[in-house]
């Protein structure tokens, strides 16, 4: 007898969960040479982010606009081109944000990716080498799979 196996597309797949933080999107909006680099690793993850990342990136927007980076055509232009439904955003309740932004040391913005990356036993993708080591640190004493505390 001969098995056959029908299956779906590769992108119909699951993929497993990653937050991505403003940084790495900001590259990618703003044609920055780092998107390259964040792509080959974000590629195979369905992507999450704070529901805070559309104002992060406008305001790396505003803050390109006042170095003179672009102007603000073309500013206009890449935050209506980028596809932010791509990216399933989630609130983060205040005082889980606190409690690790105190903990780390992080901005209450940074924190919330942490905090969400954390929820979701997922990997943070992210440019910012402070957030990356409290990321490491704080998903390295998660219970191991199948497990919990």
């Amino acid at each position: 007898m001969t098995l056959f196996v029908s299956e779906p597309p590769r992108e119909y797949l699951s993929r497993p969960p990653a937050v991505v933080d403003s940084s790495v999107l900001a590259a990618f909006v703003f044609g920055e040479p780092e998107s390259t680099l964040a792509e080959a690793r974000m590629h195979s993850y369905a992507l999450h982010a704070p529901a805070l990342l559309p104002f992060e990136i406008a305001n790396v927007a505003a803050s390109k606009l006042r170095r003179r980076v672009f102007s603000a055509e073309v500013l206009a232009e890449r935050l209506e081109g980028f596809d932010f439904t791509t990216i399933t955003l989630a609130s983060i309740p205040p005082a889980g944000m606190f409690s690790l932004a105190q903990r780390y040391a992080l901005s209450a913005y940074d924190a919330s990716y942490l905090w969400l990356a954390v929820a979701l036993k997922a990997p943070l993708i992210t440019f910012d080498g402070k957030l990356a080591e409290a990321a490491t640190d704080c998903l390295a004493g998660l219970p191991p799979v199948g497990k919990s505390n």
